[in-house]
């Protein structure tokens, strides 16, 4: 299980969203409220963000130690400003190594993703079913064992294969093949993700199994004017409202949250 958080709006540094907030990220890392799986996110951590006047290509910066370990990333959050950014803490799900090509966000061109959950039982389980599902483009884009680039995997594939061009179609297509092969190896998973192409945030609370993971949302808030947040757990006191479980959440440019669900 990870922390996950997602932000777009007006242009910010990355130390408003990962250090400043009395529930940052960091502190998530050490000392989560609503985490069930695990107790420390302790095996890394990943930021993405995408520059807002030039079309290129997400940045990312990783590193497999645990997020408060890591000197030079106070420096680089108050100099990197962005209106797009994506950022976890990871809890490893046992039996799947920490390294970078394991580290989140994963990306593909301009698109970047964060999953907190797990597949279980993943390496004899759904790993070889849904590589089997893959076309070979998609097959060759995964990097490393997780269950969440697997998961990643299913959406790129949705995207390459069905003619699909919006991420939320794109998602819940994944979400509704990770469900059926589940069924047929009688494998629980939870599925919340984050994906973002730079303009927009696409985010699922899901599991073929309730509860969910917690994953709220904050639109407008006087410390963030004109900016959403997608987060496991609240960053601070406000209007933080919960994602509905088995829901797709979208919110493009405009800001507006677009809630539907996932049958």
């Amino acid at each position: 299980m990870c922390r996950l958080l997602g932000y777009l709006g007006k242009t910010i540094e990355l130390d408003k969203l990962l250090y400043k907030p009395e529930h940052s990220l960091v502190v998530q890392s050490y000392q989560p409220r609503e985490m069930r799986e695990a107790i420390l996110n302790a095996d890394g951590f990943g930021v993405g963000w995408y520059h807002q006047q030039k079309e290129t290509l997400p940045y990312i910066y990783k590193n497999i130690l645990p997020i408060w370990s890591d000197i030079n990333l106070p420096q680089i959050s108050r100099y990197v400003e962005s209106g797009c950014v994506l950022s976890y803490v990871r809890s490893a799900t046992p039996g799947l190594s920490v390294d970078l090509s394991n580290c989140q966000p994963f990306s593909s061109d301009r698109l970047l993703f964060i999953h907190n959950g797990f597949i279980h039982k993943f390496r004899t389980t759904l790993y070889r079913p849904i590589r089997s599902s893959l076309n070979d483009y998609t097959y060759q884009l995964i990097q490393g064992t997780t269950d969440s680039e697997h998961i990643f995997a299913l959406i790129i594939n949705e995207l390459q294969t069905s003619a699909i061009d919006n991420l939320e179609t794109a998602l819940a297509n994944a979400l509704s093949k990770l469900t059926q092969l589940a069924k047929s190896s009688k494998v629980y998973f939870l599925a919340n993700v984050i994906i973002s192409n730079g303009k927009q945030l696409v985010a699922s609370r899901y599991s073929n199994r309730p509860p969910s993971p917690t994953l709220y949302y904050l639109q407008n808030d006087l410390t963030y004017p004109e900016g959403l947040i997608i987060a496991s757990e609240p960053l601070f006191d406000g209007n933080w409202k919960s994602c509905p479980e088995k829901s797709i959440i979208s919110v493009g440019e405009d800001l507006e949250v677009h809630i539907s669900p996932v049958s």
